[in-house]
């Protein structure tokens, strides 16, 4: 199926509505307690429109597909060891609904990413898209000004009232369902409110915001004009403070490597004062956050790692159980036995957080290991690696933001689960990548081919 055909193939006009829905329209989700349950149902009339699509004109998949496919069968095989018991965790504690959870949640980002990349550019502008994440973003920011100043803020959402009294219940789906602020947690040893708001934790919080901010500036700063631009500049100079307060290291460490990517792509193009402007901004930004009290902050956390050691036990543990299941893994992650000082460490009345940490919840790459073994984790990393190699040279504002996006996953999986919003991010990505950039990549090749010729 050609690009072209594709372009031809208007019997019956979409708009690429259940995308935008989603995106715009999440904080009405998660007030309304789906959260990411709002990916599946939006995934519905997205795999309608597929299916329709493939007996009209066929379907189109991205390079590498194939990867994504062997993994999402490692996903259902690794299923099969979830009822055994893995050496050195709490017997029972993997279970069939987190394992299920986990491959509906695949198979929902493999819909969302095959209905984005399918579309044509009528049906579903690239500028909607890029503008829908940056709608979120604004989102995401005003969400880390609600964690700050109201960190108590919660309430019980509509769906609560619909679901069993167990389920609620359930301390996970708890985190999923139920709409709060902050994340209040002991990290300077007394309590201190990280924002979360609109997503399930603090560290989602970050990566949705570093891979947000991509697309607003895409969205709003280049692309954009007048108010849109400065409106967009202002939002990410105020987005500093929560930033700060969600105490996230590799969301710091994130934006770094981000601002960087941004310089090499401006050098690349020769743009030397967009670069120089962009070092003297960054430098007077950093020079009125160390005169304010947000450099304190920054300060007491660099002080004080907190989960650095229960992180890397976890860590260990997650590549030790990809060693005793290497091929499949164990088909969900576990919790372990005692603490990483001792065995004989768990939770008790007076403490019941203590000990057990749930192996592979510090990382995708570690979720991934124990959940799929080494085979399935390389099938995720490839795809991810190989489609960030083809477009490497991204030649669009777009192309290269959705780059960006691919790339950044390499750093937060190992610290940061993925799955299921910064997931999604990612495969919207992944998509754009390959409407995009993909005309290009045939078109430098075709050139190739005619210059040896």
């Amino acid at each position: 199926m050609t690009w072209q055909a594709t372009a031809r193939s208007r019997a019956t006009p979409v708009t690429g509505w259940p995308l935008i829905w989603l995106l715009v329209g999440y904080p009405l989700w998660w007030a309304l307690g789906m959260g990411q349950f709002a990916y599946w149902l939006f995934a519905v009339p997205m795999l309608a429109e597929l299916v329709r699509r493939h007996r009209t004109v066929g379907l189109r998949v991205p390079p590498w597909f194939w990867l994504w496919a062997l993994f999402l069968v490692w996903t259902v095989l690794g299923s099969v060891l979830v009822s055994v018991e893995m050496p050195g965790t709490v017997p029972d504690s993997g279970g069939y609904p987190g394992a299920m959870l986990r491959v509906i949640n695949y198979l929902v980002l493999t819909v969302v990413m095959l209905y984005v990349g399918n579309l044509t550019e009528r049906e579903l502008p690239v500028r909607l898209v890029a503008g829908s994440l940056a709608v979120l973003c604004l989102v995401t920011i005003a969400g880390g000004y609600l964690g700050m100043l109201a960190p108590t803020f919660e309430f019980i959402a509509p769906l609560e009232y619909l679901m069993p009294g167990a389920l609620v219940s359930d301390p996970y789906m708890q985190t999923l369902i139920h709409p709060a602020s902050a994340q209040v947690m002991d990290i300077f040893g007394y309590e201190s409110a990280r924002p979360k708001a609109p997503w399930e934790y603090t560290n989602i919080w970050g990566y949705m915001l570093s891979l947000l901010l991509v697309w607003l500036m895409v969205a709003w700063v280049v692309q954009g004009a007048g108010w849109a631009r400065w409106g967009a500049l202002l939002a990410t100079a105020v987005s500093v403070a929560p930033i700060v307060y969600s105490l996230n290291r590799a969301l710091w460490a994130g934006l770094v490597l981000s601002l960087a990517f941004g310089a090499a792509q401006a050098l690349r193009r020769g743009r030397v004062v967009l670069v120089g402007a962009g070092v003297v901004t960054t430098i007077a930004l950093l020079l009125t956050l160390a005169v304010s009290p947000l450099a304190d902050v920054v300060r007491e956390r660099a002080e004080n790692p907190h989960s650095d050691d229960g992180r890397a036990a976890t860590n260990a543990a997650a590549v030790e159980a990809a060693d005793l299941s290497p091929i499949v893994g164990w088909g969900t992650t576990r919790e372990g036995l005692g603490s990483s000082d001792s065995i004989a460490i768990g939770p008790s009345p007076e403490c019941p957080g203590c000990g057990q940490h749930v192996i592979g919840n510090a990382g995708q790459l570690w979720m991934t290991l124990i959940a799929s073994g080494w085979v399935g984790t390389s099938l995720f990393v490839a795809f991810f690696a190989l489609v960030a190699w083809r477009y490497r040279a991204a030649m669009t504002v777009v192309g290269q933001a959705a780059l960006l996006t691919v790339l950044l996953l390499f750093w937060y999986m190992f610290f940061y689960v993925a799955l299921m919003s910064p997931l999604a991010v990612t495969m919207i990505s992944v998509a754009l990548l390959w409407r995009v950039e993909e005309p290009l990549v045939a078109g430098r090749r075709a050139a190739r081919a005619g210059g040896a010729w």
